[in-house]
């Protein structure tokens, strides 16, 4: 299962598992979260008095529930992919199929890799702000 956004907690899901590494969560980075919120160009923050100050605080309630996220994700050992701007579609489906433990790609200068178990464990929180 590939769960993105904010409906499929990892306390709630994790049950529902065989195994932990059944389930991936993909998890904004705050700049991915800024570039997807600026690109869909929503139309809450102009209903309010102050627009800046509403979009703000939007990116920060995501910010916040995203951390929330990565320490739940992190407490039950459930594997997650960082999703930045710098990550493209072919990128980010690799990663997918690693944490799965299904590449079976040449990505290493040629040399043929196996990288199932590469999810056992979620990746270190990022710290400081993006």
């Amino acid at each position: 299962m590939i769960a993105e956004g904010f409906r499929l907690l990892p306390q709630l899901v994790k049950p529902l598992l065989a195994e932990p590494g059944h389930a991936v969560w993909l998890l904004p980075t705050p700049r991915f979260r800024r570039a997807a919120f600026d690109s869909r160009g929503w139309e809450i923050p102009l209903k309010t008095s102050n627009p800046d100050l509403a979009k703000h605080n939007l990116l920060e309630r995501d910010r916040m529930f995203t951390d929330r996220l990565f320490k739940e994700t992190k407490r039950l050992q459930l594997p997650v992919i960082e999703v930045d701007t710098v990550m493209n579609e072919g990128e980010l489906a690799r990663q997918v199929t690693r944490a799965f433990g299904l590449w079976r790609g040449c990505d290493n200068g040629g040399e043929s890799s196996s990288v199932a178990g590469d999810h056992a464990s979620p990746p270190a929180r990022r710290s400081g702000p993006h």
